[in-house]
């Protein structure tokens, strides 16, 4: 059977409008969620790559830099596609410009002489991605945005935690580590304090922070140790997985109710 010529272009141009259209357009409220997961994926994979550094879990770890890796590639070209601003496009540029050399280190060998160098791209690629959530957020227009961003910052603060607390069982020093590593804790706490006072919660989101609270109060003795030098890296890094887990749960309800006030 012959298909008229007429026809057999329009399928082609129709199959092209497929493929090289993104599968789906974001809402500002995934997009909220989506560029505060970037803002996590810059500290997992600098946790990841010092995992593996340690012989900590290194199967897991080495999974986890992978896709880390593979998502924060696919969720910049989701944003990208997405941007609705000059001032988000040129966010995003940035974000993109230090992501390109910190990926090729990231995904090297580790090597605790590189160390150092590679958690300052990943603290540079963290500040220009809590730009970019940012500008995101006031774009939307929508108060509830803040609670995505506030819930998504602490999957950020659980990968961050991890990565300060393994930055120092590694041996490693820098001047302001011990203080970055409290301030994250705070900064945990206060987030955590900001979401259960939300009177917007629904039951379900209150449930889960419940969760989380039980989780951060059983991780809390175990940072402790760390004062004394006595690291338990395995241990840490199943709690923050499990906040991290916990609190993805958490922000995606957050981002439904956001969606769902926008479209009133």
């Amino acid at each position: 059977m012959r298909i008229p010529i007429l026809f057999r272009n329009s399928l082609i141009t129709l199959l092209a409008l497929i493929v090289c259209s993104p599968v789906f357009a974001l809402t500002d409220a995934e997009a909220v969620n989506m560029s505060g997961l970037q803002r996590m994926l810059s500290q997992r994979t600098a946790k990841s790559w010092l995992m593996l550094g340690q012989g900590v879990k290194v199967l897991e770890a080495r999974e986890q830099r992978a896709k880390s890796v593979a998502l924060f590639d696919s969720n910049l070209q989701a944003l990208k596609t997405y941007a609705p601003t000059p001032e988000i496009r040129e966010a995003l540029a940035k974000v993109e410009a230090v992501w390109t050399g910190y990926r090729n280190r990231i995904m090297a060998a580790p090597d605790k002489a590189e160390a150092l160098k590679l958690l300052r791209q990943s603290d540079e690629l963290l500040k220009l991605s809590e730009a970019a959530v940012k500008q995101i957020q006031d774009h939307s227009g929508v108060a509830s945005a803040r609670m995505v961003n506030v819930s998504g910052r602490q999957r950020m603060l659980s990968q961050r935690i991890a990565r300060l607390y393994l930055t120092k069982s590694w041996g490693l020093d820098y001047e302001g580590l011990d203080k970055d590593f409290s301030t994250a804790l705070a900064e945990y706490d206060a987030g955590l304090k900001t979401l259960s006072e939300n009177p917007q919660n629904t039951a379900e989101i209150t449930q889960g922070l419940i969760r989380v609270q039980g989780v951060w109060k059983f991780s809390r003795a175990g940072f402790a140790l760390s004062k004394d030098e006595l690291y338990v890296p395995t241990a840490i890094c199943g709690a923050t997985e499990n906040l991290l887990k916990q609190m993805q749960a958490i922000t995606k309800l957050y981002e439904v109710e956001m969606q769902r006030v926008a479209m009133r």
